[in-house]
């Protein structure tokens, strides 16, 4: 099966709606006029748009096909506070954006492909989960398949068979003790600056028991007067590990090191979760082969998995429902660390936009090649029934 690109005004068209995302970065939440860029791009090619899905106003379901086999292509398009797309978002909105397209093509070439095509715009990827929201609000609900790409910093692209994120999980912690006149009665209050100090202390300590690889990082939200015992602190905190039973345990000994502020400052202490737990990425085999054959027709060659990435996403929770593919693919001659605004910077040249189509091309050909071939849409199809019963 050849592999069709994105050409003339339909690249274009691609290409701007990227280059307008990256102009125009929008927080978490936020994503107002990022998704409706999407939704015009995507309703002027014939797709049936659904705004607002799942409850969230940034995001959306464009539709196209009516066949018994559902794929999804993931939309990002959230960016970071004061960076702006540091993570490449403008490209995976893209490639996801021009897979769809192609997808599209095949349909209206063959209209005996059994296939539905579904765009799924997702929030919040950076900071609030919303993928884990939209699939408790079954947004994902009688999805077979689900994919998206995300760029990196290096020239090579990585075979995501085998490769996977870390669990993240963020919360907030607030000690509540009582105030007092620092200079005239210190010795009446309770100070819950204190307790935080304690409990990072006790994180750093903490850290020499850690495994290479697991994360945990807190940050104090506070800020006060010198001359006022403080009533209250709040410290963020978050960890990470490569599977769920690791983080739980890690997320209960940082626990501890919070409670022993607690405990030692006579301060009380109450914990709120920030956001879902983001859970660890697991690559379909099956998808990631498809990937590979495509990548290999692009030259693009393969360097090996990544193993476990150090970053987490959101996708990891779609990925435990629904078979899945989140490959990780360089950008050639770009050295800048993701999720600064050298990287967003970089991002932007014409190598970016060369991974974008390379990327489109690959997604659209996985989906075709599972659509096409019984065999291997009867192997999806068998686990992602067994996905839908865990």
């Amino acid at each position: 099966m050849s592999l069709p690109l994105l050409e003339g005004d339909r690249r274009e068209r691609v290409h701007a709606l990227a280059r307008e995302l990256h102009a125009d970065p929008e927080l978490a939440f936020e994503e107002h006029r990022s998704a409706q860029r999407v939704s015009a791009l995507l309703e002027a090619e014939g797709f049936t748009v659904e705004r607002g899905v799942g409850e969230l106003p940034t995001a959306l379901r464009a539709s196209r096909g009516s066949g018994s086999l559902v794929a999804a292509l993931c939309v990002e398009y959230d960016a970071l506070p004061g960076i702006g797309h540091g993570c490449g978002h403008h490209l995976i909105a893209g490639a996801s954006v021009g897979a769809a397209l192609l997808l599209a093509d095949a349909l209206a070439a063959d209209p005996s492909l059994d296939l539905t095509v579904q765009v799924i715009g997702t929030p919040a990827e950076e900071h609030g989960g919303g993928k884990q929201l939209l699939i408790e609000r079954g947004v994902f609900a009688g999805v077979h398949l689900a994919l998206m790409t995300h760029p990196t910093p290096h020239t090579d692209t990585y075979d995501p068979v085998g490769s996977t994120s870390q669990a993240v999980g963020r919360w907030r912690a607030t000690y509540t003790g009582r105030g007092a006149h620092a200079a005239a009665n210190p010795s009446e209050g309770v100070n819950a600056n204190d307790a935080a100090v304690i409990a990072q202390v006790a994180a750093g300590l903490l850290r020499q028991r850690v495994k290479d690889g697991r994360r945990l990082a807190l940050v104090p939200q506070q800020s006060g007067v010198t001359n006022i015992i403080p009533a209250t602190a709040v410290v963020d905190f978050e960890c990470r590990a490569p599977d769920l039973e690791e983080f739980h345990a890690l997320h209960e000994s940082l626990l501890d090191c919070l409670r022993a502020g607690a405990l030692a400052t006579g301060c009380t202490l109450e914990v709120e979760a920030l956001e879902p737990l983001y859970e660890p990425l697991r690559q379909d085999d099956l998808l990631g082969g498809l990937w590979n054959e495509a990548m290999a027709e692009r030259g693009r060659p393969l360097a090996g998995s990544t193993g476990v990435m150090a970053a987490s996403t959101d996708m990891g929770n779609v990925s435990q429902h629904v078979p899945s593919l989140h490959p990780f693919v360089g950008i050639t001659g770009v050295d800048a660390a993701l999720h600064t605004a050298d990287f967003a910077a970089q991002s932007a040249g014409p190598e970016g936009y060369r991974l974008l189509d390379d990327a489109a091309a690959a997604m659209a050909h996985v989906v075709r090649r599972v659509a096409a071939d019984g065999d291997l849409r009867s192997q999806v199809l068998a686990r992602a029934e067994e996905l839908a019963a865990r």
